[in-house]
């Protein structure tokens, strides 16, 4: 039995895998998979964690009001009155239970899944903008932000995908706010079977931006990685070929969106039955190729050749976004908004100039300074190969660039960052990123490994304390120089191994250079 206040247990775990069912079918109101969030009449989740295990804390869960456990194994403990499931995979039961208990939510929206190494956050940010500059009612959930129908809000965590009861409590509440369309950012990690985060969600159209080198600590092998991105794929064909919504009551049709210049463009294609489409921002031939690419100050013109539906077509194109990477990602977007409410790419080209960038992608910070100052998120050798490039191709004088790693993260790419950084930057600091429970000082050792050449103290710092780094980036730029600041973005905490620091790299920046007495701000 469902109902308004909550959920019957036996009707949310149907689909779990149950291996052992003891005690009552309590009426659940809310899930929690970390103890601490448990609240009266709440289902907890006792995860296997790498650091501990969700055993530990059931009886503190019960004692805040779970009156349900999901669990794995055996149990030391069976408190009367609370129903206990055990399960072969806590966290793949998560996600089917999740579904449930929010009323499928993406079963009545017509859903965009995005994923790749660089671009799904920015993509899924545009193709949201897209539909809503196209009169569509969309929400979306990314890296950097989400809007569930309220609004935008910032995203706490450093978690691309949320897991299970987050993703689908966040499409519950676009379906409940009456929006019609979802774009999701999908990370290989919650398209991965140990996590199963996106399981349970119906897409209609899944776009692969790139796959390039990055979390071979979680997957093992660039081979996994890529076979975990394509699940995406795979999903469009767990369902029909069309699904019907209240926006397209005559049936969405499911679509898949590759990147033509990307190498792994042919093995995604293989990986779905649905009909696939294409885009590259290199001239290549696909269903949309950008052509004359000229980039200034402001953003990025272009012409864009679309190949069939009775074309070929030519449409003139423009961009208001700093970065000519963001062509592709403009490129996919159309792509995702033309499948997912059926208006040609002609009718869509014309808004491109109205899109606005993600926080922390490449955001200038201007106080006045002499001297540039930009700030990404960048953060994998791909995409210092796709930022630096062009900004030494443009710039006159020197670049000084500022990043470092993740701790507890792949450390194959560590030594690549460097030896890209020092091959297009004249100055080298690094400085921390997330360095989780490694030693800061080791792990940017790792990184200067990939330095050959550099001299300590004169063009590579090794300056753990990032606030410390940014100081000393800007004491040595000169007019004309562009300090760029990497890895950070949008996000707002650097992680230590005591735990989360509140950090804003924008602001970081903004607060350093009033030290140095320039007061004129102007944000992105």
């Amino acid at each position: 039995m469902v109902s308004r206040m909550g959920s019957r247990l036996s009707a949310i775990s149907a689909r779990a895998g149950i291996l052992e069912r003891i005690g009552p079918d309590p009426l659940v109101t809310s899930l929690a998979y970390d103890s601490r969030e448990v609240k009266a009449g709440g289902l907890y989740f006792a995860l296997p964690g790498l650091h501990t295990d969700g055993k530990r804390f059931i009886d503190a869960a019960i004692g805040r009001g779970a009156v349900a456990v999901v669990h794995e194994g055996d149990l030391e403990r069976i408190a009367g009155g609370v129903a206990y499931l055990r399960v072969a995979d806590a966290r793949a039961a998560m996600s089917p239970i999740a579904s449930d208990f929010y009323g499928n939510p993406s079963a009545s929206l017509a859903v965009a899944g995005i994923t790749g190494t660089e671009g799904k956050s920015t993509t899924v940010y545009l193709a949201w903008q897209l539909l809503r500059l196209a009169g569509m009612r969309a929400g979306f959930f990314s890296t950097v932000m989400s809007d569930s129908g309220g609004g935008e809000k910032p995203n706490p965590e450093h978690q691309t995908t949320p897991e299970a009861p987050t993703v689908h409590r966040l499409l519950a509440g676009m379906r409940d706010s009456g929006l019609d369309y979802a774009i999701v950012e999908s990370s290989s990690h919650g398209l991965s079977p140990r996590t199963s985060r996106l399981a349970d969600v119906a897409f209609d159209v899944a776009v692969m931006t790139n796959v390039t080198h990055e979390h071979l600590e979680f997957h093992g092998s660039w081979e996994q990685y890529r076979s975990d991105k394509a699940n995406l794929f795979r999903a469009l064909d767990r369902e029909g070929p069309l699904k019907k919504t209240r926006a397209a009551p005559g049936g969405v049709g499911r679509l898949a969106v590759v990147n033509a210049d990307d190498p792994s463009a042919a093995y995604f294609v293989a990986a779905t039955r649905r009909a696939v489409r294409s885009f590259s921002a290199k001239g290549a031939e696909a269903d949309l190729s950008a052509l004359d690419l000229r980039v200034d100050s402001g953003g990025e013109s272009f012409t864009i050749l679309e190949r069939g539906s009775g074309g070929p077509f030519r449409h003139e194109a423009r961009l208001e976004l700093p970065g000519a990477f963001n062509v592709g990602n403009a490129l996919a977007a159309l792509l995702v908004v033309s499948g997912l409410c059926g208006k040609s790419v002609g009718e869509l080209v014309p808004l491109l100039p109205s899109l606005r960038p993600v926080r922390g992608r490449m955001s200038s910070v201007i106080r006045g300074q002499p001297f540039e100052v930009l700030v990404d998120y960048a953060h994998t050798p791909s995409s210092f190969e796709t930022v630096l490039p062009p900004l030494r191709a443009r710039l006159g004088g020197r670049i000084i660039c500022l990043f470092g790693s993740a701790g507890e993260r792949d450390v194959e790419k560590r030594p690549q960052q460097g030896r890209i950084a020092a091959e297009y930057s004249d100055i080298v600091i690094l400085s921390d990123e997330d360095p989780r429970a490694e030693e800061p000082m080791a792990l940017l050792e790792d990184i200067a490994a990939g330095c050959p050449g550099r001299h300590r103290g004169e063009d590579l710092f090794l300056i753990p304390d990032r606030p410390l780094a940014i100081r000393k980036a800007f004491s040595l730029a000169r007019p004309g120089d562009l300090v760029l600041l990497l890895g950070k973005g949008h996000e707002n905490s650097i992680i230590y191994r005591s735990g989360a620091r509140p950090y804003d790299e924008i602001g970081e920046a903004e607060a350093a250079l009033a030290e140095m007495g320039y007061g004129t701000m102007e944000k992105p």
